[in-house]
């Protein structure tokens, strides 16, 4: 069975998000974003062995942990898309920038397109491409979980900026359209900064999105 746990991590309070097999003992971060050490003892308190690190896009705030942590136990980088290289590739450029430790270098080893089925333990994960945010942006939906990851195009009565390079607020609007409001109202979803919620409550309460699920 899997388990998940919410770590907040840098003075942004970015939700990286453990998940961890309780039979395997077997572990994921998706978007390690930063505090690399309080990551890795949250781990060794809990005996679990860290076996790939999720990303939905290139921030600092969500991907400044994953080259100290895939460096330290040899584990593969997974996502986000192509188009965030830019953003990966200037991560010690935007820690300089935001006053932040400088990050470890982050090699990704499998980028995704979206479409992607990622597995771990005994569940499947659906890898949906949603640019706007980041135009390399992607999410990660488990269907028998019912939850979905929505790194920073979709929070609890907001949305995602759009005025970081790149960024656009009508590509957004059609993916949280056609990618996350396809999904069931129940989807509970865990995103990158501030509460959980779902996909019916955003629907119908959420200021930015609400009226536009059609």
């Amino acid at each position: 069975m899997l388990h998940c746990q919410v770590i907040p991590v840098t003075v942004f309070a970015q939700n990286c998000t453990l998940l961890w097999d309780d039979e395997t003992r077997e572990a994921i971060f998706i978007d390690a974003g930063g505090d690399s050490k309080k990551l890795q003892g949250v781990l060794d308190e809990m005996q679990l062995k860290l076996v790939a690190l999720w990303n939905t896009h290139g921030h600092l705030d969500h991907i400044g942990a994953v080259g100290a942590l895939a460096a330290h136990y040899q584990v593969p980088v997974i996502g986000p898309h192509l188009e965030d290289q830019f953003w990966i590739e200037g991560l010690q450029e935007a820690c300089r920038s935001y006053g932040f430790p400088i990050a470890e270098p982050v090699e990704v080893t499998q980028w995704l397109k979206g479409g992607e089925r990622l597995v771990f333990g005994n569940y499947e994960f659906e890898v949906r491409h949603t640019p706007g945010h980041t135009p390399g942006h992607v999410i990660f939906y488990c269907q028998h979980l019912n939850m979905l990851w929505t790194g920073d195009v979709l929070f609890k009565g907001s949305i995602g900026r759009t005025d970081f390079p790149r960024g656009d607020f009508q590509t957004l609007m059609q993916s949280i359209r056609e990618q996350l409001f396809s999904l069931p109202d129940d989807t509970q979803f865990i995103c990158g900064h501030g509460p959980t919620s779902t996909i019916g409550h955003e629907k119908k309460y959420n200021p930015f999105v609400s009226g536009r699920a059609g």
